[in-house]
């Protein structure tokens, strides 16, 4: 199972519902959304999840973003309602952040009629393990979301690790000096590391700022799997060259466009994302700063979708073959 964490903006929620709407994503996937603000889009997509009987998981207490600020204003009263309706779907995973509240949080979902069964504990931090033992250590939830470390090794029931796998440099401009590296093997080799999962930030990183600006220089992150025997990813970053101030972003993507479709040339990546980043460039679009991430996100999560479900196909035959004879 990949467990991407994605913040809740607006562009990480629609290419999730894109990829949905496309059936592009897999079983094998359930997003980690920690929510940063109360949006309409915040509800559709998690009604579209419910309705299309797929998961993912709601962090409940959001420690970036104004969420839990939000939701004390009259004005997103109404919305706030119905996300805390919606969130009572079985679909719906309920996730904690395990800290200090940590007992009075999983006590707010138990009086929700939300059972354990459908929590799922995020414990980031070697400081927590006490807190999550408090909670947790006689009824575990589904999923412990953890570090790759050993100071997480107490706990032992439906871990997933988590790790960030995107360098995120200071400049966009900066990548021209970097524009391919290894990004994750997690894929392969979590299971044989004893864990249900893997989590990753996707090509967005972990580092979250309330507030963009405009970028002199524009880039272009793109997975992709080292060869047709090594499903290890590297990351290509296609990046503009015209970098010495913040005119022309559409002329600054234009750029970097033509860098990534001539080398998928050669890649031949097939994803309703790379699609439509080769129809940009053939009709000369530019759809803003927002699509070019959504775009980055949805192959990630596709290639990554389109890989495990070929490695449960694997299994599924392997399995048939040992019980024949």
């Amino acid at each position: 199972m990949y467990f991407p964490y994605l913040r809740g903006r607006q562009y990480e929620l629609l290419a999730l519902r894109e990829l949905i709407e496309n059936d592009r994503l897999s079983d094998n996937i359930i997003p980690i959304i920690e929510p940063v603000k109360i949006t309409s889009t915040l509800l559709s997509t998690i009604k579209t999840f419910i309705n299309n009987n797929k998961k993912m998981i709601i962090i409940r207490n959001p420690k970036v973003g104004n969420f839990i600020a939000d939701s004390h204003t009259s004005k997103n009263k109404g919305i706030f309602e119905s996300i805390q309706q919606v969130l009572c779907d079985s679909n719906i995973y309920s996730g904690i952040i395990i800290d200090d509240n940590s007992k009075e949080n999983v006590n707010l979902l138990l009086s929700q009629r939300i059972p354990y069964s459908q929590m799922v504990a995020l414990c980031l931090k070697g400081d927590s393990i006490d807190n999550w033992k408090s909670v947790f250590i006689n009824n575990s939830p589904i999923y412990n979301i953890i570090p790759y470390s050993p100071s997480f090794r107490h706990i032992r029931k439906g871990r997933v690790m988590l790790d960030d796998k995107f360098d995120k440099l200071p400049r966009n401009s900066d990548y021209l000096n970097c524009d391919d590296e290894f990004f994750s093997d997690d894929h392969i080799y979590y299971e044989d590391d004893g864990y249900k999962g893997f989590s990753d930030y996707s090509i967005v990183g972990k580092e979250y700022a309330n507030s963009g600006f405009a970028p002199y220089a524009v880039a272009i992150h793109i997975v992709y799997p080292t060869s047709i025997s090594d499903k290890s990813l590297r990351i290509h970053h296609f990046v503009s060259d015209s970098n010495f101030g913040i005119d022309d972003p559409a002329n600054k993507f234009y750029e970097a466009l033509t860098k990534l479709v001539s080398w998928n040339k050669t890649k031949n990546l097939n994803t309703l994302a790379i699609r439509g980043f080769e129809s940009m460039y053939r009709n000369e679009t530019y759809p803003g700063l927002g699509v070019i991430k959504k775009l980055s996100i949805m192959h990630h999560i596709e290639w990554m979708g389109n890989y495990l479900d070929e490695v449960s196909k694997w299994f599924s035959v392997m399995n048939v073959s040992k019980m024949s004879k």
